[in-house]
């Protein structure tokens, strides 16, 4: 059996999109994926990420936060920055590391406009919904970028 592709989901905090990306992969495709999750500039995990995904179904409360520099040894296939800021601070990865960018709107910021919770986690209910209709692509969606 062949194995399974590593690919790095970076955003800035990994606190949100690289965090639904990791956990939508291992739910999704953990047979075929062997899913990580950093930020360039980490601040911890979103509560509200953790509260939609849990709607869904993919439990993510037990994900820290991490930078990027804690990795930098894992053998990528891939990286997937799944925002516009981490796509212009990725680093360059050792070995043969094909780049991604795949951005999705933030769901915080989205949702500092909101005048109640539940308009706030719509946001992050779309933006949750956006990644795993892109996270089900893989990995043939990589291939072809």
């Amino acid at each position: 059996m062949p194995s399974r592709l590593k690919i790095l989901f970076l955003c800035t905090g990994n606190a949100c999109r690289s965090q639904m990306s990791e956990g939508w992969a291992r739910h999704l495709k953990g047979s075929l994926i062997d899913a990580y999750s950093a930020g360039v500039a980490p601040h911890g995990v979103d509560p509200r990420a953790v509260q939609v995904m849990a709607e869904a179904g993919v439990d993510i409360s037990g994900h820290t936060s991490k930078h990027l520099d804690t990795l930098l040894d894992v053998p990528f296939d891939y990286v997937v920055t799944v925002c516009d800021n981490a796509a212009e601070s990725c680093p360059i990865f050792p070995g043969r590391v094909a780049k991604v960018h795949r951005s999705f709107q933030d769901p915080p910021q989205l949702a500092r406009g909101a005048a109640t919770e539940e308009e706030a986690l719509a946001h992050y209910r779309r933006v949750r919904d956006e990644i795993r209709a892109f996270i089900e692509t893989l990995p043939g969606a990589l291939s072809q970028s």
